[in-house]
């Protein structure tokens, strides 16, 4: 496992509790905003601002126009992006701060120490979406500070995995279709709806995978299709690798108990969906 993917399995279930910790939910619910989804969209758009669809659909890549379109700009009526990106940050660092308890202070101040130097080393252009959250306040907070770097780094690796799809010649739901394939087809059923796919846009992306020699008839991925996806992950953790040049070891020392905690708010069945496992190779 290259040391960027390493990192990765870490520092994306520290990002990951502002969506599953139940004071991520009660940090919205307290100024007004109810549902997963609107709390997703309203959260992690904030930090372009007050955007409508076509920038939110272009930059988180995987979700299907029409579902973006059914929470923005509507959202802002509900919560300006201000006062999203405060509920989201303070949900994120209660949920830390409590799943943190018993662990020494300064691990956790080592651990934020490491990942905030990792993720203002991380190299901005193309990155849309990290650049916005690199620019917002840090919080002074070291659990709070911790999960904002974890979420800079989240974007920076993200912003860098839609170039490598794109290089790939991959669209949004394509990625998804590509991405159950390799399952066998288990994730379509959280996947698709999760994402707001048609099952003919989902029939039409598997088609055109299909057409590529990447799927075959039945569904399954083939090997030309794994050895494609392989490169794109490659490629995602070249990518990805620049913040962790000279931090990669000492960083995974100090997270690794810190990301094991986090993982216990992960539901196994979530609708982004995340799954520990996937990380294991």
């Amino acid at each position: 496992m290259s040391v960027a993917r390493r990192m990765w399995a870490l520092f994306e279930p520290l990002h990951a509790v502002a969506y599953f910790a139940p004071q991520s939910a009660a940090a919205f619910e307290e100024v007004g905003l109810t549902g997963f989804w609107r709390r997703y969209f309203a959260g992690r758009a904030a930090a372009l601002g007050p955007v409508g669809p076509g920038p939110v659909t272009a930059a988180f890549f995987g979700f299907a126009p029409a579902m973006v379109s059914k929470a923005l700009p509507g959202v802002w009526s509900r919560i300006s992006p201000p006062a999203a990106v405060a509920a989201r940050t303070a949900g994120a660092t209660a949920a830390l701060t409590d799943l943190f308890t018993g662990l020494p202070t300064t691990a956790v101040e080592a651990a934020a120490d490491v990942l905030t130097e990792a993720a203002r080393a991380a190299d901005m252009p193309g990155r849309v979406l990290a650049a916005a959250h690199a620019d917002l306040p840090w919080p002074e907070d070291p659990a709070g500070r911790l999960w904002h770097a974890a979420t800079i780094l989240r974007e920076h690796r993200g912003d860098g995995h839609v170039a490598a799809l794109l290089t790939a010649g991959i669209d949004g739901c394509e990625s998804l279709a590509w991405r159950a394939a390799l399952d066998g087809g288990r994730l379509r059923e959280v996947t698709q709806p999760a994402r707001g796919w048609t099952d003919d846009e989902w029939r039409a992306a598997t088609d055109r995978l299909e057409e590529r020699g990447w799927v075959a008839a039945d569904g399954a991925a083939t090997g030309k299709g794994r050895d494609a996806y392989d490169w794109v992950e490659q490629l995602t953790d070249q990518l990805a690798a620049g913040p962790w040049d000279k931090l990669g070891d000492e960083a995974a020392r100090l997270l690794e108990p810190l990301a094991d905690r986090a993982w216990r708010v992960v539901p196994d069945d979530n609708p982004i969906p995340l799954r520990r496992e996937r990380f294991s190779g």
